[in-house]
């Protein structure tokens, strides 16, 4: 049987082929579930345009994870589409290139900081607030991270934001334990995604996975990190929640 068979699974932030949501919703319609996707504003024209290589077309809505407005109507936009859902992808980060990225991090204004968190930390726990009697018991909510233990070249204030969005995850697999609900989050290495190629000089993490990477790595495939969302949304995973699942070539546990 699918992995995901019989399951509704709602993805946020899918933009052009090379991301990870997209490769998410593929590879989760291909272990069976049925796939609702979302973005919002100029980058919702490149969702309806990628999805349209899918098959079937899962249906797309409009969703700024930061307003209030989108926020209210999301339930009845997934009501009107399914009964439920039984997973939940949170892929959606934002911190403006000019100054919360790329080593200007003792410059950075609170306005922008607070842009970081909010659209990359705390709207997980805003969807997750709002879509919550929806999700069936053994439902699963993933995030996408990239490594925030340590310190990397330019990533700066994101950096920060994806700090919060691991520590919101563990918070969350705390307060939605008792719903039989799980959150956790994937740490993928470096892809060349639409996002990282607004980060001034980050090309410089391509260099280091050269060098440590034990299993190797390839910027250009997004497929494992996807891999490990659809199966941390499946039934294969039923007791483990709070945990970063590493799928980074295995540089998080090299040393220098």
């Amino acid at each position: 049987m699918a992995l995901l068979a019989g399951k509704t699974i709602l993805v946020t932030g899918v933009t052009m082929q090379t991301s990870i949501a997209y490769q998410v919703a593929r590879i989760a319609q291909d272990e069976g579930a049925t796939v609702i996707v979302s973005n919002f504003g100029r980058a919702l024209s490149l969702t309806r345009r990628a999805v349209t290589r899918l098959v079937p077309v899962p249906e797309v809505i409009e969703l700024d994870v930061t307003d209030a407005d989108h926020l209210a109507r999301l339930p009845d936009l997934v009501s009107e589409r399914a009964d439920g859902l039984d997973g939940l992808v949170h892929s959606v980060a934002y911190a403006n290139p000019n100054t919360a990225l790329g080593g200007r991090f003792l410059e950075t204004s609170w306005e922008d900081v607070s842009t970081a968190l909010h659209v990359s930390a705390y709207s997980m726990a805003e969807l997750v607030r709002v879509v919550r009697p929806l999700l069936h018991p053994g439902a699963s909510v993933v995030g996408l991270t990239f490594d925030a233990s340590v310190s990397w070249p330019a990533y700066d204030w994101m950096g920060v934001a994806k700090a919060a969005l691991e520590s919101t995850s563990r918070y969350l697999a705390r307060y939605l334990g008792e719903f039989s609900i799980r959150s956790n989050i994937v740490s993928a290495g470096p892809l060349d995604t639409l996002a990282k190629k607004a980060i001034p000089g980050v090309e410089n993490l391509d260099a280091i996975w050269d060098d440590r990477a034990p299993l190797g790595w390839d910027p250009t495939d997004s497929a494992p990190a996807a891999q490990a969302v659809v199966a941390l949304l499946s039934d294969w995973f039923p007791k483990t929640t709070g945990e970063i699942i590493h799928v980074d070539g295995g540089v998080h546990s090299t040393g220098a």
